[in-house]
């Protein structure tokens, strides 16, 4: 019987960047679920309607960005291997996500955000120093960082041209997965985060978003 090798620290170091790398610079691997879109016309777009879904498109994608970053970087500090897997599991879900966003964002003949490498780098560090707290706050900070997410996506929904369906069913599918992942995170035992770290939270995303719709 071959003994399974422990995987160490530098292992963990190797294969985060190689996650990195992949996330920001090539299709990453998701659990090979269809595109929600897949069946849908494309709907005709004014050329201001057609720039603003491509706009919110690619604030959904850079959070995708910060959220596979954020995931990476817990997994990557967390203490329970039952928190590392989930984490893991639900960084491979987002990557889903991010595959939807930006075949949506090349269709509207737009870009992602020219800044990604900023919002995974940001996020990744914020999600290594939250698992570094312990299980309970880190799992903590998953529930507000979806539920942040959830409301960022019905405001999207809200905001997209009513004949537009093809962002909107991939819209609506991110946000089933967002609220799993937050009750996820709950069972496992996420403590309640002080409303201080709430508040930054939402000051940072508004920032991210502003930004990225933009650039």
């Amino acid at each position: 019987m071959t003994k399974q090798r422990k995987i160490s620290a530098i292992d963990r170091i190797v294969m985060g960047a190689d996650q990195a790398l992949r996330t920001l610079f090539t299709t990453p691997c998701g659990t090979g679920r269809p595109n929600p879109s897949q069946g849908h016309e494309e709907c005709e777009l004014s050329t201001k309607d057609k720039r603003h879904v491509a706009g919110l498109m690619r604030i959904n994608h850079a959070g995708e960005i910060s959220a596979q970053a954020l995931y990476q970087g817990q997994a990557f500090t967390a203490k329970l291997p039952n928190v590392r897997e989930k984490m893991e599991q639900a960084a491979i879900e987002e990557n889903d996500h991010l595959i939807w966003c930006e075949k949506r964002i090349k269709e509207l003949d737009s870009r992602t955000s020219l800044l990604n490498p900023l919002w995974y780098a940001g996020s990744f560090t914020i999600g290594a120093l939250a698992g570094s707290a312990g299980d309970k706050w880190s799992l903590g900070f998953v529930v507000e960082t979806e539920n942040q997410v959830v409301k960022h996506l019905e405001e999207h929904l809200e905001s997209i041209p009513g004949n537009e369906v093809k962002s909107k069913v991939i819209l609506e599918q991110m946000k089933e997965d967002e609220l799993h992942h937050a009750t996820m995170a709950l069972e496992s035992g996420a403590a309640e985060l002080p409303k201080p770290a709430k508040l930054l939270m939402k000051l940072t995303s508004k920032v991210m978003t502003k930004t990225a719709y933009h650039i």
